[in-house]
Parts: C-alpha cells; sequence; structure tokens
C-alpha cells in the first residue's frame, strides 16, 4: 500500500483525494500556490508545500516544482486529480522517471487517448462504435472531398482539443476552407499543435459517458453511464446517472464495448468514455483518462469509492471488484457550484461571509470552501458539488431542489438559482433525455 501521496491539484478534488487517503492510511502531502494557503485540504494535510506564485504555470503546471515536492516529503506518489496536469503525458513520464508512482494510466495511453485522431482509430480498431469522419489529419487538399463523403453539416476539431475548445461547425462547403485555417489556428494557439480533423456534426445529440476501471494488466471494469447533456458553451453543468430513457440492451452494448477497449489497451485507473448518443446509436468522441468532475454520481448508484480504487491500482492491488459485484442502484444527481453571475456568467470572487451546506438523507456536498474563503480570481470558477441520491429520479429531483434551497454562500455570486429556477423547473429536463443544445435553448429564451 502507498505510503504517503502528494496532491497535485486543489479545490473541491485536491479535498477528496485527502479524505479517500485519510480513510485508507496514507499520508498527505498538499501543494499550494501562495493564493491558495488557506484552502481547506492544505490546513488538513500531514504536510504542504508551497509551489509557486498564484498564476497556473507557476504552480500547478509547474512540472519541476510537483516533483521537487515529492522529493523533499519523501512521498511515494502523485495523484493529478482532474484539470491542470492530469491528461498530460510528459508529466506522468516525468513522476515515473523520477522514480514515484503516477497515479493514473501510463504516459503511452495518455498519448494515445489525448490525441483525437488516433483515440478514434484505437477505438475503431477495438470495435467502440465512432462519428463517421476523416481517417486521421486534414489537410487544405483533402477536407473537401472528406467533406462531401461525410455529408454537410460537419464540424472541425483540433486533435488535441478538449473543454469544447478547437471546435467549429461548418454548413457549407463555400466555409469549408476558411474554418479550417481559424480551426487550425486557433488549436496551434491553444494546444500547440494544429492538427485537426473532420467528422459529422450530429443535430440534437446527448452526452452520455461510461466510467471504467483498469489494472493495467489487461482487467477491466464498468460502473454504468452517465448523462452530462446540460451544458453551456461545451462546458457541463448537470450531470445524472444513470442516463435516462436509454434501453437497456444499448446500455449494456456500449458499456461492454467500452470494457472490451480498456482489456485492448491494458488501461489502467479510472477513465471516462465520453459518447454522443443519437436516434438510439452511440459514437465515440474521446476518453479522459482521469477522474472526472462528475464521478460522484457513480458513486451515489454503485457503492463504489473511485478515489480509493485510483489508489488501489497505483499501488499495485489491481481491481477489488468484478463486473457482476456492481450493481446500479436508484438515481443521483450534481449540480456544479460556480461562483459566477447567474445571468452573465462573469465569475463572481471573493469573500465568502457566511457558507451552509445542505445535509439530510441522499444529500452531500463535495466543497472546498467555508465562511471566510476567499475565492481567488485565478482559477476555475467552480466552489463545489451538490449531489443527490434518491431511489427514483422523481424523489431525486425533488431532494436537490429541497438541498439547493438549503445551500447558503453568502457574500459572492453563485449559478445556484440558474440549477434552482431554470433547469430543474424545465418541463423537458424533468422527462429526462435532453440534448447537449437543451441548456442554451432555455438560456435564450
Amino acid at each position: 500500500m502507498l505510503d504517503k501521496v502528494v496532491i497535485a491539484n486543489r479545490g473541491e478534488i485536491a479535498l477528496r483525494i485527502l479524505r479517500a487517503c485519510r480513510e485508507m492510511g496514507i499520508k498527505t502531502v498538499a501543494v499550494y500556490s501562495t493564493a491558495d494557503r488557506d484552502l481547506m485540504h492544505v490546513r488538513l494535510a500531514d504536510e504542504s508545500v508551497c509551489i509557486g506564485k498564484a498564476p497556473s504555470k507557476e504552480s500547478y503546471l509547474n512540472i519541476p516544482a510537483l516533483i521537487s515536492a515529492a522529493e523533499v516529503t519523501d512521498a511515494q506518489a502523485i495523484h493529478p486529480g482532474y484539470g491542470f496536469l492530469a491528461e498530460n503525458a510528459d508529466f506522468a513520464e516525468a513522476v515515473e522517471k523520477s522514480g514515484f508512482v503516477f497515479i493514473g494510466p501510463r504516459p503511452d495511453t495518455i498519448r494515445l487517448m489525448g490525441n483525437k485522431v488516433s483515440a478514434k482509430d484505437a477505438m475503431k480498431a477495438a470495435g467502440v462504435p465512432t462519428v463517421p469522419g476523416s481517417d486521421g489529419p486534414v489537410t487544405d487538399e483533402n477536407a473537401t472531398a472528406i467533406a462531401k463523403k461525410i455529408g454537410y453539416p460537419v464540424i472541425i476539431k483540433a486533435a488535441a482539443g478538449g473543454g469544447g475548445r478547437g471546435m467549429r461547425v461548418v454548413h457549407t462547403e463555400s466555409a469549408l476552407l476558411n474554418s479550417l485555417f481559424v480551426t487550425r489556428t486557433e488549436a496551434k494557439a491553444a494546444f500547440g499543435d494544429d492538427t485537426v480533423y473532420i467528422e459529422k456534426f450530429l443535430q440534437h445529440p446527448r452526452h452520455i459517458e461510461i466510467q471504467v476501471l483498469g489494472d493495467g494488466a489487461g482487467e477491466a471494469i464498468h460502473l454504468g453511464d452517465r448523462d452530462c447533456s446540460l451544458q453551456r458553451r461545451h462546458q457541463k453543468v448537470l450531470e445524472e446517472a444513470p442516463a435516462p430513457n436509454i434501453p437497456e440492451d444499448k446500455r449494456a452494448e456500449i458499456a461492454q464495448a467500452c470494457v472490451n477497449a480498456c482489456r485492448t489497451i491494458q488501461y489502467r485507473g479510472a477513465g471516462t468514455f465520453e459518447f454522443l448518443y443519437e436516434k438510439g446509436r452511440f459514437y465515440f468522441i474521446e476518453m479522459n483518462t482521469r477522474v472526472q468532475v462528475e464521478h460522484p454520481v457513480t458513486e451515489l448508484v454503485t457503492g463504489v469509492d473511485i478515489i480509493r480504487e485510483q489508489l488501489l491500482i497505483a499501488a499495485g492491488e489491481g481491481l477489488s471488484y468484478r463486473q457482476e459485484d456492481i450493481v446500479v442502484h436508484g438515481h443521483a444527481m450534481e449540480c456544479r457550484i460556480n461562483a459566477e453571475d447567474p445571468k452573465s456568467f462573469m465569475p463572481s470572487p471573493g469573500l465568502i461571509r457566511h457558507f451552509h451546506a445542505p445535509g439530510g438523507l441522499g444529500v452531500r456536498m463535495d466543497s472546498h470552501v467555508y465562511s471566510g474563503y476567499m475565492v481567488p480570481p485565478h482559477y476555475d470558477s467552480l466552489i463545489g458539488k451538490l449531489i443527490t441520491w434518491a431511489p427514483d429520479r422523481n424523489t431525486c429531483l425533488n431532494r436537490m431542489r429541497r438541498a439547493l434551497d438549503e445551500l447558503v454562500v453568502d457574500g459572492i455570486k453563485t449559478n445556484t438559482p440558474l440549477h434552482r429556477d431554470t433547469i430543474l423547473r424545465d418541463s423537458d429536463f424533468i422527462r429526462g433525455g435532453v440534448d447537449i443544445h437543451h441548456l442554451e435553448h432555455i438560456l435564450s429564451r
């Protein structure tokens, strides 16, 4: 078993990792920037190390500083959480070459699945359904023929993209080459790689994902699915598990395909296959080689502690569960609570004068904030995740409404009203199965 772990992240996920380590008797090292010395996990960790100034590139993206923190504290392993360097193959490689355990997939797996072109090719070979598109990178010379074969509208995507960046929808041939140039330029600036590819643009898909665990030696299981279709500008706002209104045979088929793919690539750790689902068909879009923000909804319906499993797999303990052990029970929902204006969506950093977390049966609040905490302006606006569970979806919805009514974050603005007054009151969402454009449509009314 691991003895000491460096938590190479901040905020709620850092606190989540610390809690799992504490329960397993693993000592923790918190790293923090000069803007984050008052974070809750820094206060609770066994040791803490300041790794730089507030800007991410000088702290949480500073690979030498993170590895030095592990060296000076005699830690064994580094957990990257999500965001920052979590899916950076160079970081994973540097960690392992320095003699530490990287709590995540192997560097070559991160590279394979981090590039959307190579990931799509690997999934095709493994029998996972993919969106019709180009076989490999697109150039000015072959773009027109590829788009014509696929059929408009098409979407141009950066091979190294993510988070909704590096994408452009094209409806006509006359706009194709200019869109290709613009997307390639944006991709180079954002990701340092101007490789792009083309796919069929699905008009009204849902965003469905499958949670997997692999031992790195060819064994893998899935933990069911999640619906992450409630998005604004390609950023998830609310997630739930299981995904409503999907036939059970389709659900089982795609989950098994993901398990087979994990076995093929000998996937290690926790990961998520993301799909677009339209007209009864699944289309692979990418794999996240890390723990997801929305992992709690899967934990609540399966009873599996995903962070604990990450730690056990990294320690060489393998999988704690067989597939037949996994039973999805009830329904769970997660509202992302962001420090932002609910109307303009502008960030709202500042002092939280009073914070009160909801409670009661089936309510979980994953948050690092507290009364008197100063939300810094330097990082993502996520300040917490409110999760509810109930035996059925309708009760889960009612429980979430009640929990949102109890949540108090005084001193800054949050998107709580968006969840409470807009999303959870929307008749289409209440019925279940809305597409990825639905929230944008609600907001434009």
